[in-house]
């Protein structure tokens, strides 16, 4: 709260998760045209409390470039999954009022104890980064005013929705195969009964 070195302002975080003061510190040594990637657990996200107002101050400075979701057990000691977070101070006119919000999580080389971003997941990201264009429940330029709605949450899963959807049912023709399994039945029915018959039962 005393730092001499005015690091963290856009806030205090709470005592137990000093991300967003790792976060915070680079920022602060970025050069005014500055630009930086770093790795940071996913509840930076979304965790609220003082951590909500420092993602709320980070955003509305427009300092945010982009979010890259990463899969689960990428890393040692730890299967919890992480995110890219993209600072850039100095963000292009087309940049400006947007984030890039890309969800990486499901392309991944499983391991035993680890799993492994391999060349083409890492190419399938920078590619669809670079090309600053929505890719269909992958990556979305996502308007700060949206983000401003959502609260600040930057929980992907609000902004890039990755479900399939359901199939459509016909119900004429699950009537029909219906009737048509329940009349095989009847048949069936009919000849055991006869069957039966013959054999005295």
């Amino acid at each position: 709260m005393t730092d001499p070195y005015g690091r963290l302002q856009y806030g205090v975080p709470p005592r137990g998760y000093a991300d967003l003061a790792f976060l915070q510190h680079k920022i602060a040594v970025l050069k005014q045209d500055g630009k930086a990637g770093i790795v940071l657990p996913h509840g930076t996200l979304f965790r609220g409390g003082s951590e909500g107002k420092i993602r709320k101050g980070l955003l509305q400075a427009d300092i945010v470039e982009g979010i890259i979701g990463l899969p689960s057990a990428l890393f040692y000691n730890t299967g919890i999954p992480a995110s890219i977070w993209i600072i850039n101070k100095n963000k292009t006119e087309a940049q400006k009022g947007k984030v890039i919000i890309i969800d990486g999580s499901s392309d991944y080389k499983e391991g035993k104890n680890q799993n492994e971003l391999l060349e083409e997941h890492v190419t399938k990201i920078v590619d669809a980064y670079d090309d600053f264009k929505d890719v269909e429940k992958y990556m979305r330029l996502v308007p700060l005013s949206e983000i401003k709605d959502n609260d600040y949450n930057l929980n992907i899963s609000r902004y890039i929705d990755t479900s399939e959807p359901e199939p459509i049912v016909d119900v004429a023709e699950v009537k029909k195969t219906i009737e048509d399994l329940e009349a095989k039945e009847k048949e069936i029915d009919q000849k055991l009964a006869g069957f039966l018959k013959e054999l005295g039962i």
